[in-house]
C-alpha cells in the first residue's frame, strides 16, 4: 500500500507540552502498551459527558439523496474546543450533490447509551432504503455498568448474557448486555430499513509498545467488532489497524503533533488523517460501497492495504 501522504510540517507540538504530557501519563501509557488494550485511564474518565442539548443535531440536508449515517463517540464527533473527530471533516471526500454526510456521533456515548439515551432511534426514524450508516464505538464501552455519573460500560465481549440493574445515573431499571449484543442490534436495525451497516473497530489511541509499535485491540473490542460484522456478513473496516500502520510509518514524533490530549482525541489535522484512511479503508472494502459517492478528493485516495 501506498503511504497516505496527509501529514505536513508546521504541527508539531510545544516541547513543554509534551513534556507534561509524558510525565503525568507515562507510566499508565507504559502500562496499557503491553495489554495492547485502549485503556481509559484517569484524565480521560475525568471528561465531562458532552451535553446533548448544547449540540445542535445535524439534519438530513436533501431527502430526496442516499444518506451515509456516522454513529459513534467523541473520536468521531467531539465538542471540547482544540479537538476534532474524523467525522467532521470527511464530508469533503462525498459529493454532497449525490449524497448526504450526516455525523450523529456524540462524545461520551457508549454502544449502549447511544441506544438507551434514544440517539439511535432518531436516526432510524431518518434512515431509509439505499442508506449506509457507519458504526464505530469501543472507546467507552470498557466503562462502569452502573454508577452515578456515567453508568456507560457494556458486557466485555460478543456473548448473549445480561445483567439486570436499577440504573444510579437514570434512576430506571436497565438490562445491560454486551458490547457485542449492541453492535449486533446497530446491524440488525440497519439491515431491517434496507440500508447498509459498516462496521468499524475502534480508532487506536496513541499508545506505543516497547517494541514501537501503536497498541492494538485485537484482543478486545477491535476483535469483537469484527466478530460481529463477520457473523452478520457485513462490511468491517478495520481502523485501529489501517490508522495504527499509518501512525507507525510517520513515528512518534510526527503522531504526536496530531493529538490534541495525551492519547486520544485529535487536532484537526489528525482528524483529517483518520478520515483519509477511513476513505482508504471505505475504497478497499468489496465492491466499494461508496464508490457513487466520492468527490475527486475521495477518488485520488489510495485504497488501504487487505489484510
Amino acid at each position: 500500500m501506498k503511504t497516505l501522504a496527509w501529514f505536513h510540517v508546521g504541527m508539531i507540538p510545544s516541547p513543554i507540552t509534551s513534556l507534561v504530557r509524558a510525565t503525568a501519563f507515562g507510566i499508565l501509557t507504559f502500562a496499557a502498551a503491553f495489554t495492547g488494550l485502549p485503556r481509559l485511564v484517569a484524565a480521560d474518565d475525568a471528561r465531562p459527558v458532552e451535553d446533548s442539548s448544547k449540540i445542535a443535531t445535524q439534519e438530513v440536508r436533501d431527502k430526496s439523496l442516499p444518506t451515509i449515517f456516522l454513529v459513534g463517540d467523541s473520536t468521531v464527533k467531539v465538542g471540547t474546543k482544540g479537538q476534532k473527530g474524523w467525522g467532521e471533516v470527511i464530508a469533503p471526500y462525498f459529493d454532497l450533490s449525490k449524497v448526504n454526510v450526516v455525523n450523529r456521533a456524540i462524545g461520551g456515548r457508549s454502544s449502549r447509551t447511544f441506544q438507551t439515551e434514544g440517539r439511535w432511534d432518531r436516526v432510524l426514524a431518518d434512515l431509509k432504503a439505499g442508506d449506509v450508516v457507519i458504526i464505530q464505538f469501543g472507546h467507552n464501552d470498557a466503562g462502569a455498568l452502573n454508577d452515578n455519573s456515567r453508568a456507560r460500560g457494556t458486557i466485555k465481549g460478543v456473548g448473549e448474557e445480561s445483567q439486570e440493574i436499577d440504573n444510579l445515573l437514570t434512576k430506571k431499571h436497565e438490562v445491560v448486555h454486551s458490547y457485542g449484543w449492541y453492535l449486533r442490534k446497530y446491524v440488525a436495525d440497519t439491515k431491517s430499513k434496507g440500508a447498509l451497516p459498516i462496521v468499524c473497530s475502534l480508532v487506536p489511541r496513541k499508545i506505543w509498545t516497547p517494541d514501537g509499535r501503536v497498541a492494538r485491540a485485537k484482543d478486545s473490542y477491535a476483535g469483537w467488532a469484527a466478530d460481529v460484522a463477520k457473523s452478520a456478513g457485513v462490511p468491517f473496516l478495520d481502523l485501529n489497524e489501517i490508522i495504527a500502520e499509518q501512525y507507525e510509518k510517520l513515528g512518534k514524533e510526527q503522531v504526536d503533533a496530531l493529538f490534541a490530549d495525551a492519547h486520544t482525541h485529535t487536532t484537526e489535522a489528525g482528524a483529517r488523517a483518520s478520515a483519509r484512511c477511513v476513505i482508504a479503508g471505505l475504497k478497499a472494502l468489496p465492491g466499494n460501497p461508496v464508490a457513487p459517492y466520492l468527490s475527486k478528493e475521495g477518488q485520488a485516495v489510495e485504497p488501504a492495504a487487505v489484510h
